[in-house]
């Protein structure tokens, strides 16, 4: 493994062509509409099985926020073939593991196991997408472990409801508005009806894409895929009128008073998420600006705010460009002991607009597209990460076989390109700031 890393970093900083140890993943299309994905890697005799559907709590409606994470609960609650539990205690039994996932855009679910074993676990999905059953003592119980998540995750969590409060002001129409896990007292009164109704309508093979990678051949996937997947009805569903998100006029601003050690601050700029990949030029100069303040260990953000001047305990940005809705630019940031947050934030909003104003040099950027492009090969070193990666192309419309071209735009980026998307882009009209107040837990009465 490490001399693997060894190898690509050399072969990106010498600009040697760097030939990937996985094949190029085929893609098929089912007669009932399903996409099956297959990336073949013989490293080792272990494959992943996905299963993602492209819908999520975007997709969701005021009233039943939480619903898609819902049923993810429930997907795992049995059929007549194979009750509850059959799944992921066969998984195991096989030595394998299996889970899911719920996002904004998406739900998946996966299994990684030996190879040889994995036409089991096709059939299982399968009979899970057509067959699932809908008991009202299992809803019933589902439900009291999402509400319980909730609140472990979020309500009980300061980040969590600061992250909340952020996206719920950050955007106003778009449904990114509410959580994944959704609304308490939509929680509070969801139904097992809500969960069939969200089942019945999305879980069918034309909105669903089955991704594997590992030491398999495509054409027995593919055989696999249409045995058991091929003879499911196709499902005629809308996803409705866009919900497009209104111009911002102006800095938001939100304050969440919580339990906490220490204050934080976050930073969200509205920015375009990928459509076009050869005309979103914005996108990849995004990207790259988000490693020049934050990709390595001493970028420039970490060194100064926190190394150098001490007005940040850490300091973190994040950007993600592959989504089916609208993105934001989110730098967060603790101060040091003594800062104020005014004093923090302006210092954090200096550090893009000295690139805006200055732009960075070749070394610096020839640097971070190193270092990012690596980072986005070093993913496929894993089978899962593979499969993921595939998945996430899939689900934004952008399509798994442009991942390697995206690579190159990101390693086209140019200093003029980062220099102009930081004025362009981080400005009060699309600035969104959430601050996180720390308050003391209340006195607990004395026990007698």
């Amino acid at each position: 493994m490490k001399i693997q890393k060894f190898i690509l970093r050399a072969a990106l900083m010498f600009g040697i062509p760097f030939v990937a140890l996985a094949e190029p993943p085929q893609v098929f299309n089912l007669d009932n509409g399903m996409r099956v994905i297959v990336r073949e890697d013989h490293r080792v005799p272990v494959a992943v099985n996905m299963v993602w559907y492209r819908v999520g709590s975007m997709d969701e409606t005021n009233g039943t926020t939480g619903v898609a994470h819902v049923l993810e609960h429930m997907m795992f609650k049995g059929t007549d073939k194979y009750p509850e539990g059959s799944l992921s205690k066969t998984v195991a039994r096989l030595g394998g593991k299996d889970n899911a996932f719920t996002n904004t855009d998406y739900t998946g679910y996966y299994q990684q196991l030996p190879a040889e074993n994995l036409e089991k676990v096709i059939e299982m999905e399968a009979d899970r997408m057509n067959g699932l059953l809908f008991r009202k003592e299992d809803f019933d119980k589902e439900i009291k472990v999402v509400r319980e998540e909730r609140r472990w995750r979020t309500e009980d969590r300061p980040e969590g409801l600061l992250v909340e409060s952020l996206r719920a002001t950050a955007f106003t129409a778009h449904p990114y508005h509410w959580p994944v896990v959704g609304w308490m007292d939509d929680l509070n009164h969801m139904t097992l009806e809500d969960a069939s109704a969200w089942y019945r309508k999305w879980y069918a093979p034309n909105n669903a894409t089955m991704v594997v990678v590992g030491d398999v051949k495509a054409q027995d996937v593919l055989a696999l895929a249409k045995k058991y997947f091929g003879s499911l009805p196709r499902e005629t569903f809308s996803r409705g009128k866009p919900q497009a998100e209104p111009l911002q006029r102006g800095i938001r601003r939100v304050t969440v008073n919580a339990p906490a050690e220490n204050p934080t601050l976050v930073l969200a700029y509205k920015a375009p998420a990928l459509r076009d990949v050869e005309k979103d030029d914005d996108v990849y100069a995004l990207r790259v600006l988000s490693s020049v303040l934050d990709g390595y260990e001493n970028a420039r953000m970490k060194s100064e705010l926190v190394l150098n001047e001490k007005v940040a305990l850490d300091v973190e940005t994040e950007y993600t460009a592959l989504a089916r809705g609208p993105s934001l630019f989110v730098i967060s940031a603790i101060p040091a002991k003594g800062v104020s947050v005014e004093k923090l934030e302006k210092r954090m909003r200096k550090s893009v607009a000295d690139i805006a104003e200055k732009g960075v040099s070749p070394a610096e950027l020839k640097r971070v597209k190193t270092q990012l492009v690596a980072s986005q090969i070093y993913k496929r070193d894993s089978m899962f990460g593979q499969a993921m990666e595939i998945g996430l192309y899939e689900m934004s419309g952008i399509g798994c076989q442009q991942a390697d071209r995206v690579i190159e735009k990101l390693k086209a980026v140019t200093p003029e390109q980062v220099k102009r998307v930081a004025g362009q882009y981080f400005h009060e009209d699309q600035l969104t700031v959430a601050e996180l107040v720390p308050v003391a837990l209340p006195k607990q009465p004395e026990k007698k």
